[in-house]
């Protein structure tokens, strides 16, 4: 298990991922709906396009120019496919954003949010970890 903080370095990303990876756990932001702080964790199946993503998991993902300083979750998967590579199987954990606008800091509600999306990467991470224990023992 590798934990990394890629920040705004999608790109960086992209190319770590052409290793051989069994899963990837996503920690981002997503568009708020009104409700800043509301935690979304979603699937994202690596053989659907953006477009495949059910309405009610809309993750923000969008597919635009390149700006490797900018890249959303699809254009890291976008550059991905386009260097050869395919995304593992992802699971997005989603933060709705308070405020995108430039500065430090969380905003409250998100700030609030952080403990609980501590636990559902713990959660995740621990289930992902059963499967593969659960796969591995199948195949010896």
């Amino acid at each position: 298990m590798r934990v990394i903080d890629y920040g705004i370095r999608g790109m960086h990303l992209a190319y770590d991922l052409l290793e051989e990876w069994d899963s990837l756990v996503l920690v981002d932001v997503v568009p708020s709906r009104g409700n800043p702080g509301t935690l979304h964790v979603f699937q994202h199946n690596s053989g659907e396009s953006e477009e495949d993503v059910p309405a009610d998991c809309e993750s923000g993902f969008t597919t635009t120019g390149v700006d490797a300083h900018s890249m959303d979750p699809a254009a890291v998967f976008a550059s991905l496919r386009a260097l050869g590579g395919s995304p593992p199987y992802t699971v997005v954990v989603g933060c709705e954003a308070g405020s995108v606008e430039e500065g430090i800091g969380l905003t409250e509600p998100v700030a609030k949010a952080v403990p609980r999306a501590a636990r559902a990467v713990q959660e995740i991470v621990a289930a992902l970890q059963t499967s593969t224990a659960a796969t591995v023992r199948e195949d010896c």
